[in-house]
């Protein structure tokens, strides 16, 4: 594996779970009041497109990074509607 699949497997890795704090944060206070509805509406729709657009290309570190980040984004949306 040469350096440069190294710095795209990281940076996966970290955009995978970037939002992952946010999503623990909701779901123990239940509570979504400082999140913007167009924010994480279309930041949910960006990650779906770079996610197609990494499979399209067959670009591993996209599509690890833009698959994790893309559900939790639908997570976070799904319950700021539910908890509007």
């Amino acid at each position: 594996m040469d350096y440069i699949n190294v710095i795209g497997l990281v940076a996966a890795a970290m955009g995978g779970i970037s939002l992952f704090p946010q999503l623990l944060k909701i779901l123990k206070t239940k509570s979504t009041k400082d999140i913007s509805l167009g924010m994480i509406s279309i930041f949910s729709g960006s990650i779906f497109l770079w996610l197609v657009y990494g499979i399209l290309l067959n670009n591993s570190p996209i599509i690890i990074a833009n698959f994790f980040g893309f559900i939790q984004a639908l997570i976070i949306l799904l319950y700021k509607i539910k908890y509007k």
